[in-house]
């Protein structure tokens, strides 16, 4: 097992601490510009003055002192997407819950109280309109084609089975769907 390296502790006075101390007076420009002459590179864009100072002390400590190593690194990443993948579960749940889904309006012209009558079997069927459905021999059903099945014991469409719809040529027999 490979031994754990030690935290390396700046020494009091040495060049890295005064110039990591003097980034603090520096403004976001000057920051920027220490960046790109110390690191080589263009600094990250759209960071604040505050997160830009402390990256920048992080990348000259690592460069003269040495970086995590790969171990470390990948532990790390492992830990951050695995808070990432938290906070949006945790986001998830806080969410709003979707309204709950409000049933269509019985039909066009078909408004609560309405009394739809059919025969069928030879007997005489009520069926009455509610706000929410249909109520049928002390039951609730969201829609008529689910009363017409409930009568029938086969799939019906509900407003052609109750007259609702226009008829197709009558010598089909019944107009079954």
């Amino acid at each position: 097992m490979p031994a754990t390296p030690q935290p390396v502790a700046l020494q009091p006075g040495s060049d890295l601490e005064r110039e990591i101390a003097a980034l603090a007076t520096l403004d976001l420009a000057a920051l920027r510009s220490r960046w790109r002459q110390r690191l080589r590179s263009a600094p990250p864009p759209q960071l604040s003055r505050a997160l830009l100072l402390r990256l920048l002390a992080y990348r000259l400590q690592a460069k003269q002192l040495g970086d995590l190593d790969r171990d470390t690194a990948r532990l790390l990443d492992r830990l951050a997407r695995e808070r990432l993948r938290r906070r949006a579960a945790d986001e998830r749940s806080r969410r709003p819950k979707a309204a709950p889904t409000i049933p269509p309006a019985p039909g066009p012209g078909l408004r609560p109280g309405t009394l739809l009558v059919r025969e069928h079997a030879g007997q005489v069927h009520t069926v009455t309109v509610l706000a929410e459905g249909f109520a049928w021999v002390g039951g609730t059903y969201t829609s008529l084609s689910e009363v017409a099945r409930a009568i029938t014991g086969t799939r019906w469409n509900g407003p052609r089975f109750f007259g609702l719809r226009d008829k197709p040529g009558m010598s089909t027999g019944g107009g079954r769907s």
